[in-house]
């Protein structure tokens, strides 16, 4: 069995989501053989630098994990794409690049995020690009600590007020992306997290499931015996 989660956004103020977290790696991910962390598992991240004891706690759940026999694997999101390999290192996990593709009875799953196809969201690529640039992320990666603790803030609270303002349509994915997508990579199933709006969709050339964000309830994706079922369950 392999599973699939993104959009936990933990956060030291959502204890209700970290304990639900724990006793899905407890009760379910731990007869997985693999979990796959498809970006923004965190609500913010400025730097393997600023660990505090939650992130701690967080990072020996996955250890605990791994040690196991589960291995986890960990994709960046638009908010946590400054977690790097001492993080991974501390909770045993193998950090994904976006896209990856996921081998599975002589085919291959297309696994990504999610943002990049929402091409519609101009503001927001212009953003992405902008910060993503390997010269910005050296230098917010050299910011001092409470620098960037504070242009972490700024910016989660522009995206709020940016998102709110815009038409849904605009902050989902585009189909054209989506199709290109899969047709670049040869695929017939996509995977992916980051728009919130979970569900299982049917299209010429495949299948597009979109995974849920953990708020009232959680979601998780199972593949076993080649079979796909998205499921959630109540915080």
């Amino acid at each position: 069995m392999i599973l699939f989660i993104s959009d936990l956004h933990l956060q030291e103020e959502r204890p209700d989501i970290t304990r639900a977290f724990f006793r899905f790696l407890q009760e379910t991910a731990v007869t997985a053989k693999a979990l796959y962390i498809l970006g923004d598992f965190f609500e913010v991240w400025i730097g393997d630098d600023a660990v505090t004891p939650f992130h701690l706690e967080v990072a020996a759940a996955l250890k605990q994990l791994t040690d196991s026999g589960c291995k986890i694997y960990l994709m960046h999101g638009n908010r946590d794409f400054l977690l790097g390999k001492q993080f991974c290192r501390q909770a045993g996990c193998t950090l994904l690049a976006d896209p990856t593709l996921l081998p599975h009875n002589g085919e291959n799953i297309l696994l990504m995020h999610g943002d990049s196809l929402c091409t519609d969201d101009r503001d927001y690529q212009r953003m992405k690009c902008l910060l993503r640039n390997p010269l910005s992320l050296f230098v917010l990666r050299h910011l001092p600590l409470k620098t960037r603790q504070k242009l972490a803030g700024d910016l989660r609270a522009q995206s709020r007020n940016r998102t709110r303002m815009k038409a849904a349509d605009i902050t989902d994915v585009n189909p054209d992306a989506v199709l290109q997508a899969m047709q670049r990579y040869s695929v017939r199933t996509l995977i992916h997290g980051h728009t919130h709006r979970p569900a299982t969709h049917q299209l010429p050339i495949g299948q597009r499931i979109v995974l849920g964000d953990w708020d009232s309830h959680g979601w998780y994706l199972r593949l076993e015996h080649d079979q796909l079922a998205l499921e959630s369950f109540a915080l």
